[in-house]
């Protein structure tokens, strides 16, 4: 599958009109199991083009007795009201950001550190290796179920209505969108801002009437989401990596047969594995195609903002709250001390 920029922003209005993917073709015998997977993110989204594929890889590999409907866009509610669902059963899958995970496994969050990682070699090291593994379990003792492979969300970038942001005094007093994660609002009250947790469905109203000033995500989001319309600076901060663990109910799991788990895995961890070509390859060409739709851009420097979160204490405070052992794991991960 060829996923190109203009496929991916011009979405599938037809599954739109409908609410959800219709996955697969008709088939005449009826699922044994038949699940919803819910996520927050916009049809158009690399995430949701190859979970669309892997579903339909799943109904066809288990004959017809697994089918997965996707709910994508915040159908089915906010994060937090998609993580309760997840939770309970009412949903059998989410795809979650461990930053947003962290308000219930805390030390999930622990790979969206401030400035950590210096790239994506980095990152699939760490998340492919020890530092996922550690993290998967903790997800694990919080009676979810979490597939081997994290989905790639991306690196973040700042986005303002007011002027680009170019060093951490530029952060002073901004009225900033966060998600509802305890560590993006312990990052930019460290650098003076004031920032807002704020759902990802109520974003684009947030900045269009200027509730806040601004917000973080990763190139393909704001594209996908056309926060363009309503942000005019873009400023390349990278800083932090995020991503979505693929999270499952752990009854919902186990009703399932071993042999239809391991089809279900196998596919999941194979499209996220797609996924990330995807998002690096449209990453690639965002930038041109922002500025295109009059975004300015500028890039920054990782260290003044590194040593402005060291001097206020960010680093040191997060390192009690993960404990010794999560913090070795991630500075070996990432190639260095942070504290």
């Amino acid at each position: 599958m060829t996923i190109s920029r203009r496929t991916l922003l011009q979405g599938t209005a037809a599954a739109s009109a409908i609410g959800t993917f219709h996955i697969g073709s008709a088939s005449a015998q009826t699922p044994e199991f038949s699940y919803k997977y819910a996520n927050n993110l916009p049809l158009a989204h690399p995430m949701n083009m190859r979970a669309n594929e892997a579903v339909e890889k799943i109904k066809a590999e288990t004959k017809g007795r697994v089918a997965i409907q996707i709910f994508p866009n915040n159908q089915l509610g906010s994060d937090t009201d998609m993580l309760s669902q997840v939770r309970s059963g009412g949903v059998e899958f989410f795809t979650l950001s461990p930053l947003i995970l962290s308000t219930l496994v805390p030390n999930a969050s622990v790979s969206g550190i401030g400035f950590a990682f210096p790239n994506y070699d980095a990152v699939w090291k760490a998340m492919d290796g020890e530092l996922g593994a550690y993290v998967r379990g903790q997800i694990g003792k919080a009676n979810l179920v979490v597939m081997d492979k994290i989905w790639d969300n991306g690196f973040r970038q700042m986005t303002s209505s007011k002027g680009p942001i170019n060093t951490p005094d530029d952060l002073k007093g901004f009225k900033i969108r966060v998600p509802v994660s305890p560590l993006w609002t312990s990052m930019f009250t460290a650098f003076q801002s004031a920032p807002a947790s704020i759902n990802f469905a109520e974003v684009y109203t947030a900045l269009q009437t200027k509730i806040v000033d601004g917000q973080e995500n990763p190139l393909a989001i704001i594209s996908t989401a056309k926060l363009f319309e309503v942000q005019k600076y873009l400023s390349v901060t990278n800083h932090m990596w995020d991503g979505f663990w693929f999270l499952g109910n752990k009854r919902a799991w186990e009703r399932l047969p071993e042999d239809l788990r391991a089809i279900v895995a196998k596919n999941l961890n194979a499209a996220a594995e797609l996924e990330r070509a995807d998002v690096a390859k449209l990453n690639a060409g965002l930038r041109e195609e922002l500025t295109g739709k009059g975004m300015v851009f500028n890039d920054t420097k990782a260290e003044p903002f590194r040593e402005a979160l060291r001097k206020a204490g960010f680093y040191t405070e997060w390192k009690k709250k993960y404990g010794d052992e999560a913090w070795a794991i991630l500075e070996k991960a990432v190639g260095g001390s942070l504290s």
